[in-house]
């Protein structure tokens, strides 16, 4: 089934990163960064499918290759902390074929990225494993008329009213800000970008012929009535891949059956409200006194079930004082409204779950590889590279655990028993309100008993009913 992943992030030289090896990595090539010395040797991997480069107006025509883009962006950005690209990373519909995918990603390519003037370095992967999609590496600089790379950003000066420069004598410079020559770091276009993906896919899948969408909207702001599930991360990914079921598996599972649950019985409920407001505008139902005595004649019943669905049926209007269609209505108002509060309180359960459970993995990844993490940074320049690649997925596992604990604690310390036992209290309330909907599913079979009794009671009086009719024309 078609989904929705676009993500955009900065490959950073202050976060130890490197353009050339993001480069190097994704296109599965050696290349040689110039700017430190170190050679990337990725050419073993696996599932590159495609890569090319498209160059907007202005690029040199070298820089088509690879090796020679990446490294010029690397002696361009002198600073430390440079920021050195963009990488825009995307789910490609599984509907979608090869020859389907290439030019889609191509083109949006081209509309959004190069055609405002950056380089661009796609490379799809596509191991086999139902998860095709590509990363599209975008500069970050643009081009002069000469070809050369121009500013990121350029000073305004402050003026007088006579248009001199205003001198700030505290700090020995003239005032001024800092304006960036481009749009392109605006949250605006990241939303842009994001939602000219879905346009593009959804496009080439009817294009294909599927019926298939994917939509970039939140399930709240699609206005679907769905508990998103938990991002399972790679190492989870990888065991349930291989049958070996995870919490974070098991919790998707859960959350997937509570879907289908409301799915349904808000269905339900919405038709047996279509019935009663059909049937309250009768003359012909029978009485609820009426259903009863059917369900105990039903002959094609044996005693014991006739008895057993009538009980159930009296108990289910006696507990909740229904006399008439009028009351059943009230009923069928009533479930509907208790499935919305349990809806609504299941959202922020499930929230909370999802927000538990990243910390407790990201925390567990944290402590589990520090010390290995330790170890890379003490390294001389020239071993960090080969210990790196040796330990690349300790590594990336650390250093992803330490930017989103740092980016979401807000100060407060790394602790895992604590947020375990919020876990487990949130479970027992997400169990707690999955029995809720157990009765609720179970009042609401009664309603569509009574509902199958007047069905059959009215079908079996038709003929009466029409013998009826045809004495009073006769008689008229």
């Amino acid at each position: 089934m078609a989904i929705y992943h676009c993500s955009i992030k900065i490959i950073s030289r202050g976060k130890g990163k490197s353009a050339v090896a993001a480069a190097a990595y994704r296109a599965g090539q050696t290349i040689t960064n110039e700017y430190d010395g170190i050679t990337h040797d990725y050419t073993r991997k696996r599932g590159i499918v495609h890569t090319e480069i498209l160059l907007p107006q202005n690029a040199p025509s070298g820089y088509s290759d690879r090796a020679v883009l990446w490294n010029a962006v690397e002696q361009i950005e002198k600073a430390r902390n440079s920021q050195l690209a963009r990488e825009v990373q995307i789910a490609i519909p599984v509907e979608l074929t090869r020859e389907q995918s290439i030019p889609l990603v191509r083109e949006y390519v081209k509309e959004h990225f190069v055609k405002a003037g950056m380089c661009a370095d796609i490379a799809i992967h596509d191991t086999g494993s139902g998860n095709p999609h590509a990363h599209i590496m975008l500069t970050m600089r643009p081009f002069e008329q000469n070809g050369e790379w121009g500013d990121k950003q350029k000073k305004v000066y402050h003026l007088e009213k006579d248009g001199n420069k205003i001198y700030d004598p505290i700090k020995r410079q003239y005032k001024c800000n800092k304006m960036q020559t481009t749009n392109w770091n605006e949250r605006t276009r990241v939303e842009e970008w994001r939602a000219a993906w879905k346009d593009f896919a959804n496009a080439a899948l009817e294009k294909s012929g599927s019926d298939e969408r994917i939509d970039n909207r939140s399930y709240k702001r699609q206005g679907i009535e769905k508990i998103p599930t938990v991002h399972l991360g790679p190492v989870a990914t990888q065991m349930e891949r291989k049958g070996i079921r995870t919490e974070r598996g098991d919790m998707n599972r859960a959350i997937a059956v509570t879907n289908r649950e409301i799915r349904r019985l808000r269905a339900r409920i919405s038709r047996l409200s279509d019935w009663l407001k059909e049937e309250a505008t009768s003359n012909e139902t029978p009485t609820l006194s009426e259903i009863i005595s059917n369900i105990l004649d039903r002959q094609e019943w044996s005693g014991i079930a006739r008895l057993k669905t009538a009980s159930q049926v009296f108990n289910f209007l006696m507990e909740n004082n229904i006399t008439d269609l009028e009351g059943l209505e009230r009923k069928v108002r009533s479930i509907y409204s208790e499935t919305q509060t349990i809806r609504d309180e299941l959202k922020p359960v499930e929230r909370r779950l999802k927000t538990l459970e990243k910390h407790i993995e990201q925390g567990e990844h944290y402590l589990a590889f520090r010390k290995i993490y330790r170890q890379y940074k003490q390294q001389k320049p020239k071993s960090q590279e080969r210990f790196h690649e040796t330990f690349r997925r300790e590594i990336t596992l650390y250093e992803a655990a330490a930017k989103y604990l740092k980016e979401n604690l807000n100060g407060h310390p790394l602790n895992l028993k604590m947020w375990k036992a919020q876990r487990d209290e949130r479970t027992a309330e997400h169990q707690m309100l999955t029995q809720k909907y157990s009765r609720i599913k179970n009042e609401t079979g009664k309603v569509e008993q009574i509902k199958r009794t007047i069905v059959d009671i009215l079908r079996s009086d038709a003929p009466k009913r029409q013998q009826q009719q045809r004495s009073h024309d006769v008689s008229l």
